[in-house]
């Protein structure tokens, strides 16, 4: 998975398709991120000592394949690509703009 958190997505497909947010959490082993925003959900949370009980909302994973990055120049939804730097490490950079996403 090409996604970190922080980044600015757009949803491409789903209920939510055409919002925007940033990456809160990634699940890579499920391929998965947690966009602030989008796919809100509602929780029957129970109460403890600190936290009263009651329905929270709150945002579920969606797949990684339904996002696509913000390019930063552009402000449109872009691939990632990989490249190195002049130090010989691997970045990302956008398809659209070949600007540095690192």
């Amino acid at each position: 998975m090409n996604f970190k958190t922080g980044d600015k997505v757009v949803v491409i497909a789903g209920k939510d398709k055409g919002k925007e947010g940033k990456i809160i959490k990634t699940l890579a082993k499920e391929n998965k991120v947690v966009v602030e925003g989008v796919n809100v959900v509602k929780k029957h949370q129970k109460g403890n000592g600190q936290t009263p009980g009651g329905i929270v909302d709150m945002e579920a994973p969606i797949h990684a394949s339904n996002v696509m990055i913000v390019d930063p120049k552009t402000k449109k939804p872009t691939r990632i690509g990989h490249s190195t730097n002049k130090s010989g490490k691997k970045i990302r950079v956008t398809k659209k703009s070949n600007s540095s996403l690192d």
